[in-house]
């Protein structure tokens, strides 16, 4: 059985709300909003998702760090939205300060096991120019 990515799965559920909540603004002729909260929206899932494929921890990390940085974004635009009383954000709101909170420890974890790899290796460097100095000494 296929275990289900968590922080994939939410960021696509967001992404879907976003989208339906982008066309309430459009039919009343919000465009400009609209297309803002669109982009940084969808751009949360779209970067957890390419995270996913990343070519390295650093490229992972890297992924979430922009992840994170659409999601606050779009808790702005929401923001701008409520605060116009017009629209009722509070749902989304809710779920992209969850993706937040998710993807803040996923990368605070990310860098722990990141920088525990780099410490080992760097160990694992030293033991060995340390090994070739007392070949050549001798």
């Amino acid at each position: 059985m296929e275990q289900k990515n968590i922080i994939v799965e939410k960021s696509l559920d967001f992404s879907i709300g976003i989208i339906k909540f982008c066309e309430q603004l459009e039919a009343n002729k919000k465009f400009a909003i609209a297309r803002q909260v669109l982009r940084s929206g969808t751009s949360v899932g779209a970067n957890i998702f390419e995270a996913q494929h990343a070519e390295s921890k650093a490229d992972f990390i890297h992924k979430m760090k922009i992840a994170i940085k659409e999601a606050n974004e779009t808790l702005y635009w929401l923001l701008l939205c409520e605060r116009s009383e017009t629209y009722s954000t509070s749902s989304l709101k809710e779920s992209a300060e969850e993706l937040v909170r998710i993807i803040s420890k996923i990368i605070l974890s990310s860098k722990n096991k990141f920088g525990k790899a780099m410490f080992w290796i760097g160990l694992s460097v030293t033991t060995v120019l340390i090994y070739e100095f007392k070949i050549m000494v001798m």
